[in-house]
């Protein structure tokens, strides 16, 4: 089941990056007092009482002039209508109602999505309750009274989120059909891939409208299996902005992957990786996704007989966080090697799902250690007593040991290479839990 999303949008100095960091735990966002500097991470991981949602912060408003405001707050919340099921529109006590606030509440009234009004810098309830009562001048509910620095009103603030997101229907629960996110740079071939995934004659059986996202979910039957592909393509303003335009692909990747079983990172034969690309790829690997990176547009490559051996070592070496994961080179102008594709996903589907009995699992820990002794800090040795599988999708470990700290990075690698030389686990990312044991 794929988390819902929260898009935070307001003008600039508002405090959507204050309210994103604390929100977030850690300071993610750049905060300065000059309009415009939210530059860095984007999308954090959220939680509220038993409910977890992707936080997203649409930021990126450079103030030339207040029209350029108003259009770039515009583009801001169609990126939030787009992407979000539900969104925090924040506006500022302090500066009052103005008309930027007025006209992008239109937008958001208009596109029937739930919005929660947050009235931002209320850091006195007693001295600012009758300057919140101005906001319901806009039209979209009852403000919601906060203040991000001092962190007043958060927990009503949230309260009032959590009530939108979307109750799942038992029988949508049931739907076990393989999803597969196709996410990449704008004009890299995603809708190319999935038009020609569908154009053979056996294939599409039926359109299914874009749920909550603009993204359309395409339903395609192969050897009588049916997959689920969710096209993140069609950006639907090109911005001026190169920066917005990276920015919007990137929120497109996040609410896909979220919903993906398996992810396919498309990148450009003839561009070769790129820093977006790999910005795409970590969100896939941070979210334990089966994952495929699709090399399109090979035909147009010149090639002899080492172009695939130096175009893989080149991709490893920029993706050198995801070894697993497996590279397949296409062209979905041409169809070459397009129906491999359905194998990869197929195998990496398997391999997220891959369970492995705790027997094996010592067997294969305990002869890791004989081989290489576990580390040790100031003669004391690091013991090994225990490991367990306790969950698929991505395949996660438990490991019990006597101390957490002598469980170096580089030991845990060490025995996840060990299980993938007997499993495999090609396209999915291992996760380890380490799990301290007093010794009795």
């Amino acid at each position: 089941m794929s988390k819902p999303v929260v898009a935070i949008v307001g003008r600039p100095n508002v405090g959507k990056s204050t309210l994103f960091n604390m929100l977030a735990g850690e300071r993610i966002s750049i905060v300065q007092d000059t309009p415009g500097v939210t530059r860095d991470r984007i999308y954090a991981e959220v939680s509220w009482l038993d409910m977890a949602f992707t936080l997203i912060d649409t930021g990126g408003i450079e103030p030339e002039s207040s029209d350029i405001i108003l259009s770039q707050m515009r583009e801001q919340a169609q990126i939030a209508i787009d992407t979000a099921d539900v969104i925090i529109f924040i506006t500022d006590v302090r500066q009052g109602l103005v008309d930027a606030d007025s006209k992008v509440a239109d937008m958001l009234r208009r596109s029937k999505k739930p919005v929660v009004l947050a009235v931002n810098k209320v850091d006195s309830f007693e001295r600012f309750m009758p300057d919140v009562y101005e906001f319901y001048n806009l039209g979209i509910g009852d403000p919601v009274p906060i203040s991000s620095a001092s962190k007043l009103g958060i927990g009503d603030l949230l309260d009032e989120v959590v009530k939108h997101f979307p109750q799942k229907a038992p029988e949508e629960e049931e739907d076990d059909r393989p999803r597969v996110a196709i996410v990449g740079k704008p004009n890299v071939g995603k809708s190319s891939l999935i038009n020609r995934l569908v154009g053979e004659d056996r294939v599409i059986v039926s359109e299914i409208a874009g749920t909550t996202r603009d993204a359309v979910d395409t339903e395609i039957v192969w050897e009588d299996r049916e997959y689920i592909f969710i096209d993140t393509a069609g950006l639907r303003r090109k911005s001026k902005i190169k920066e917005e335009l990276e920015r919007f692909s990137i929120i497109r990747a996040v609410t896909a992957v979220e919903r993906a079983d398996v992810v396919v990172i498309m990148i450009d034969a003839t561009e070769g990786v790129t820093e977006q690309d790999a910005k795409i790829a970590g969100i896939a690997h941070e979210r334990g996704k089966g994952i495929i990176i699709a090399v399109n547009k090979w035909d147009a490559v010149e090639k002899d007989d080492k172009t695939i051996y130096k175009y893989t070592k080149r991709i490893r070496e920029i993706l050198s966080f995801m070894p697993y994961a497996e590279i397949l080179f296409l062209s979905a102008k041409t169809g070459q090697r397009t129906q491999k594709l359905f194998q990869m996903i197929d195998v990496v589907l398997e391999n997220h799902a891959m369970r492995v009995a705790t027997g094996v699992l010592n067997e294969i820990m305990t002869e890791a250690v004989a081989m290489q002794q576990p580390p040790s800090d100031k003669g004391k040795r690091l013991k090994l007593y225990y490991i367990t599988q306790v969950a698929v999708k991505p395949p996660t470990f438990v490991i019990f040991v006597n101390d957490k700290e002598l469980m170096h990075f580089s030991y845990t690698r060490y025995l996840e290479n060990r299980i993938r030389e007997a499993f495999g686990f090609m396209g999915t990312s291992l996760k380890f839990i380490i799990r301290e044991r007093k010794e009795k």
